[in-house]
């Protein structure tokens, strides 16, 4: 579908909604206004195709026509947001402007809401702009911060729920909350105190929410089928040839969002999907040499590790493989990013090839750059390990 194609809002089956929609006075919500999102088709697209200047243009202005609706604001920090994705969070510069956006959706939201407990779209915009903050001071290792702006975030979320009938829009975050209530503490186990005070989730309802929302939903669609990538591709649904469809689909309506070709890089590599993972990943590669917007070190490590592997154990081309496993070191190194598996797997397949031609003052040094950064969970410290440990004369 071109990207300006105004996609037409469907029936949502109330098999997905918690609540049947009830009558709720929905004048001046821009969320649910037709000719806005036609005018916005084009401008949501940008976003996600990494055409951030275009974006911001558009956005702008929907600001200077609604300077005091939560939605531009919304729309131009959603903007900022993907800026950071590429860089897996690690780029600090744009956290003063993306909060800034988020603070000014969240007063103008809450001014509304304040006004009217039933308006329901200022809900959506005070859950999701307090859940991306969340999400960042969590990133910044603010958990106080995080675990208040979350709790705020499910509270809103919560008094929506009656909306989930009017729009999938609203049906992405109880989607969501529904997935991952019950195994996200275990990977932030701050948001233990927030959650007691909510409904324990349900995988299946969630998985189908965030399904319907991929599905019926115009601004939610693509973070619900980046959201359905995540959860496909995760321990949980084991289900990564679902998850490269999804990708394969977002890569072909947003060939220029680098998440989005990260991500079926690796999911062809997961897969063996080797013709296709060495096309996208020399794509990645040629369009990091390019500066193209979001095409930077954490995917060229991606991309730089991929070449490697294919050069030296699907070609048996040593020289290629050193030479991408180099780059993906040189990646990792320049974005602070050598804690990651794929430097100590550079280095690890690198100090192979150097056991291979004989090599053994830079087999030692690639192991020992192993020892230095892996993780001790990792099976190729204790081949390092081995390997350098004192022989006897």
């Amino acid at each position: 579908m071109p990207a300006d194609t105004v996609r037409q809002p469907r029936t949502v089956a109330l098999d997905t909604v918690a609540v049947a929609p009830q009558a709720v006075d929905t004048q001046g919500w821009l969320l649910l206004d037709p000719d806005i999102r036609g005018e916005l088709g084009g401008a949501v697209a940008n976003l996600y195709n990494f055409k951030f200047d275009r974006a911001e243009r558009q956005f702008r202005s929907l600001r200077r026509r609604y300077p005091h609706h939560p939605m531009p604001y919304f729309l131009l920090g959603l903007n900022v947001w993907w800026k950071m994705m590429p860089s897996n969070f690690t780029d600090t510069k744009y956290d003063r402007l993306f909060l800034a956006y988020m603070d000014t959706t969240i007063a103008l939201a809450k001014r509304r809401y304040d006004a009217d407990d039933k308006n329901y779209e200022a809900c959506f915009f005070l859950s999701a702009a307090y859940g991306f903050e969340a999400r960042l001071f969590g990133e910044r290792s603010s958990y106080a911060k995080a675990s208040l702006y979350s709790k705020r975030a499910l509270n809103y979320l919560e008094r929506s729920r009656e909306a989930n009938g009017l729009s999938p829009e609203f049906l992405l975050g109880q989607g969501l909350f529904n997935y991952y209530a019950d195994v996200i503490t275990e990977a932030h186990p701050w948001l233990k105190p927030v959650l007691v005070f909510f409904p324990k989730g349900n995988r299946v309802l969630g998985l189908q929410q965030v399904r319907t929302v991929a599905t019926e939903g115009f601004y939610t669609r693509t973070e619900s089928k980046i959201q359905l990538v995540d959860m496909l591709e995760s321990t949980r649904e084991k289900n990564p040839m679902g998850a490269l469809q999804i990708c394969a689909g977002l890569l072909a309506e947003f060939p220029d969002n680098a998440y989005v070709q990260r991500e079926y890089a690796k999911l062809c590599f997961v897969t063996g999907n080797i013709g296709a993972g060495e096309a996208v990943s020399r794509q990645l590669l040629d369009k990091i040499n390019l500066g193209l917007p979001g095409y930077e070190a954490t995917s060229g490590r991606y991309a730089a590790y991929y070449m490697g592997y294919y050069n030296q154990f699907i070609y048996h081309n040593l020289t290629a493989a050193k030479d991408y496993y180099l780059r993906c070191i040189v990646f990792a190194e320049i974005s602070n990013q050598t804690q990651q598996r794929y430097y100590s797997y550079a280095n690890g397949n690198l100090a192979k090839i150097a056991v291979q031609e004989h090599d053994a003052t830079a087999a030692r040094r690639y192991y020992q750059a192993v020892l230095d950064h892996a993780d001790k969970t990792l099976p190729l410290r204790a081949e390092a390990q081995q390997y350098l440990k004192p022989r006897k004369k």
